[in-house]
């Protein structure tokens, strides 16, 4: 008997010997194919079906090393274990390891990348870059994104929390998305260290009680015509766009960019696209006689009034005003104590005070956001019409004459 199954043993090798295949015992084999390769192969059943396992070619292990490998997957084998699948698990998990690695300034990095492109414009782009140069780089920007935990972003925001409130609170929604983005990717995983509520609100004040808030600066409504009148004496094309901007209550951003495509001088209607207003929603601005009037002298003053050029052209007839050009403005008429955004507060105060109309068209007159969501589904329309009379109003307020002081017809007595 034992005869025979040295004989079957024999036997078996030289078949193997002939298909490229020498055994070394104990299911260990070195392969040799056609075209010269060697590898070290281990044999072994697993629920009575023949299984191989590469364990490296020989120019990289020896025999002893082929063995100790041999040697180590048979106990994994003997203890329940597939050796296969529990090599394919360890790589999975150095993968896991080595993605886990990726930095957070290469999260945050990839994050700006592929959120820009839905971000209005550049400038927000920019802030984003900067806020966390200046404030998480040097803190956590070269650690793992999985290291970063609340002790770190504590870190991150205490020394700004109370002396910058408002950055500190941009600042920690930032990492808060960034580190959201992250566990998506499959770079960390548990609780998001930056969340606010139920979190880091028990470790720093509410951002409403260190934020003084500052207003900005706005002219009072009974000096307006007056200022009006000032600025219409003046030619630049700034001055018809802030004027334009006074009389639509419009923000700086939706006047500079407006296209004549925009415009509809028939419907008297000015139709901001949704991309550059602030909630991201369509705004119709009906137009005054004096809004459409400064539109007739945009007109006549641009040679190439097509509809995809911008109403107020900056020096390039291709690009609009800037930025800052209404601002500058402001200056050079010697006004340094007023914003451009204040005008709409001005409007707002002026709707409150010297007019009837309800809250809610005031505010969508300044395409505000009114009510909650539930109320918001409710209220499919935008009070056009009822805007068209509040803005009428509004103009035929700007465009009146201040009142002049009566001239006195009392001569006063000398001293004698």
């Amino acid at each position: 008997m034992a005869r025979a199954i040295g004989r079957l043993t024999a036997l078996k090798a030289e078949k193997a010997k002939e298909a490229g295949m020498y055994c070394d015992g104990g299911g260990l084999y070195l392969r040799v194919t056609d075209t010269g390769s060697k590898n070290w192969v281990l044999r072994f059943m697993l629920n009575r079906k023949p299984r191989w396992m590469g364990l490296g070619p020989l120019a990289l292990y020896s025999l002893q090393q082929a063995r100790a490998k041999a040697l180590d997957a048979r106990r994994k084998r003997h203890e329940g274990i597939d050796p296969i699948e529990a090599r394919r698990a360890e790589r999975a998990q150095q993968r896991l390891d080595a993605a886990k690695a990726v930095t957070f300034k290469q999260c945050a990095e990839s994050y700006i990348a592929s959120h820009s492109a839905g971000w209005r414009n550049e400038k927000h782009k920019y802030q984003w870059k900067a806020t966390l140069r200046d404030y998480a780089y040097p803190v956590i920007g070269e650690l793992p994104v999985q290291a970063v935990d609340t002790a770190l972003v504590h870190k991150v925001l205490e020394p700004i929390w109370t002396a910058k409130p408002e950055t500190a609170g941009r600042v920690r929604q930032r990492i808060e998305s960034i580190l959201d983005a992250a566990k998506t990717r499959g770079y960390r995983d548990g609780e998001n260290p930056a969340r606010w509520r139920g979190h880091l609100d028990n470790l720093l004040p509410a951002l409403a009680k260190v934020r003084d808030v500052k207003h900005l600066a706005a002219l009072a409504y009974v000096e307006l015509p007056a200022f009006l009148a000032n600025l219409r004496s003046r030619e630049a094309t700034a001055a018809r766009a802030l004027e334009f901007l006074v009389l639509t209550a419009a923000r700086t951003g939706e006047v500079i960019g407006a296209r004549w495509k925009e415009i509809d001088l028939l419907d008297r209607t000015w139709t901001v696209p949704a991309a550059r207003m602030k909630a991201h929603r369509e705004h119709r601005v009906p137009l005054s006689p004096r809004a459409l009037a400064i539109l007739g002298e945009m007109q006549m003053v641009r040679q190439n009034a097509v509809d995809n050029a911008f109403v107020f052209p900056g020096p390039k007839p291709s690009a609009p005003l800037s930025n800052m050009a209404l601002m500058m403005l402001l200056r050079r008429m010697g006004i340094d104590n007023l914003t451009v955004h204040g005008f709409r507060a001005t409007f707002k105060t002026w709707a409150s005070e010297r007019t009837s109309f309800q809250n809610e068209i005031v505010e969508a007159s300044l395409a505000h956001t009114i009510g909650g969501k539930v109320e918001q589904a409710y209220m499919r329309g935008d009070m056009f019409e009822k805007r068209r009379r509040l803005m009428q109003q509004w103009a035929t307020f700007c465009t009146t004459a201040p009142a002049q002081e009566p001239q006195s017809n009392i001569t006063p007595l000398r001293a004698s």
